[in-house]
Formats: structure tokens, C-alpha cells, sequence
């Protein structure tokens, strides 16, 4: 098989857990083939480039083979790689999420009555 659709290579890559999730993705505009827009028709080959966006997580693939069915995770890995520039992007979005939660600290319990008076008190000044 030399060629196939597009939502059907993606739901066989396992990049979307059923195919209409797959077509829901391209028909919002978040699967691109060559910088345009694609449809879920348009038939996918070898060497195409596909830029794919879920969620925070954006990835750019070249399309390495073709295939309608749906096998196991590593076999569905072989149908793509994913460029260089891509995953250095995805590092470094995933670091920089990292880094701004570093100093985060949830609270050890939930507001009781008085805590929670201070706090609409401290939100009514700053919001006049």
C-alpha cells in the first residue's frame, strides 16, 4: 500500500485514539501537511511532512510508510519520524513548563472561613 488518507494514517500512527478524533483535528486546523491546511481526504505518501498540534504539544513528522490498520505502539512508531527541530522545540517548551512550576507550592489545606474573608478582601483592592 503505497498511499492512504490522512485520518486513517493518523489514527494507525496512534496519534488520536479513534479516527473521528483524528478528522476532528484536521477539520479544526490542527494538522497541517507542507504549511497548509489539510483535509481528511487528502492522501498521504512517503516523504510528506506533517505538522501536527495536540493540546500544548506541537510536532512536525516526515512520513516514512503507510499503513490502513492499527497495530501495536512500536510498530505504529516506525510510520513516522519526528524532525529534529521538533523534538529540541518540545524539550524545550517541556523544560520552560517545568521551570515556571518549580516555585510553585499548593496549599497544604483549604482556605477556612477567615482565610477566605482576607482573600475577598485582598481581590476588592485590587480590583477597584
Amino acid at each position: 500500500m503505497s498511499e492512504v488518507r490522512l485520518d486513517k494514517w493518523l489514527w494507525a500512527a496512534r496519534f488520536f485514539k479513534t479516527r473521528r478524533l483524528a478528522r476532528d483535528a484536521i477539520d479544526g486546523g490542527k494538522i497541517h501537511i507542507d504549511d497548509v491546511k489539510a483535509k481528511p481526504s487528502k492522501v498521504v505518501t512517503p516523504g510528506l511532512e506533517i505538522e501536527i498540534s495536540r493540546g500544548q504539544t506541537d510536532m512536525t513528522v516526515i512520513v516514512r510508510s503507510v499503513r490502513e490498520d492499527r497495530r501495536p505502539a512500536p510498530e505504529a512508531q516506525l510510520l513516522y519520524e519526528e524532525t529534529p527541530d521538533s523534538i529540541q522545540k518540545r524539550e524545550t517548551k517541556k523544560d520552560l513548563n517545568r521551570f515556571s512550576r518549580a516555585g510553585f507550592q499548593p496549599a497544604d489545606h483549604r482556605p477556612n472561613k477567615r482565610e477566605r474573608r482576607q482573600m475577598t478582601k485582598l481581590k476588592g483592592i485590587f480590583n477597584d
